[in-house]
């Protein structure tokens, strides 16, 4: 489950010149420590063989579900909103955002558009998408991906 974004205009553009990157659903996360709960570390969070735990390795606090479509693979299948600042804290799920571009590149745009056609600006993108990812991987700008 996975978001790419593309600079406006430029949608399904897998060019790093106009694909953003790509938001995707990460699993288990505390908010309060800033950790993620897979027990392999961030680099394999998304490998077919990763494992993640159901309590902060750091403050031990456990993983408690919640009733209803919510979280981070909830947000990438379109049942969900990204969470509110408030709402990040204690153990829930995350997202990795797997940058294409380089983001000192978004600082002179205005608009960006995801590949379901919806419209953000940079501080909407800043402030929805990328505060839900706390994990970024910029091991890929420059390449193209989807």
């Amino acid at each position: 489950m996975a978001t790419n974004f593309y600079l406006m205009g430029h949608k399904h553009d897998d060019s790093p010149e106009y694909h953003i990157g790509k938001r995707s659903a990460a699993g288990l996360y505390c908010w309060n420590c800033r950790i993620t709960l897979c027990e392999q570390g961030e680099s394999a969070i998304h490998s077919s063989e990763s494992t993640f735990s159901d309590k902060c390795p750091k403050c031990g606090k456990k993983y408690e579900p919640k009733p209803g479509w919510h979280g981070a693979g909830a947000v990438e299948l379109g049942f969900a909103q990204p969470y509110a600042p408030d709402e990040r804290k204690g153990i829930d799920t995350c997202s990795s955002f797997t940058w294409a571009m380089n983001p000192e590149r978004l600082r002179s745009k205005r608009k960006v558009t995801d590949e379901y056609g919806r419209v953000y600006t940079i501080a909407e993108f800043n402030n929805i998408v990328l505060d839900n990812c706390p994990i970024q991987y910029k091991d890929s700008i420059g390449h193209e991906f989807s």
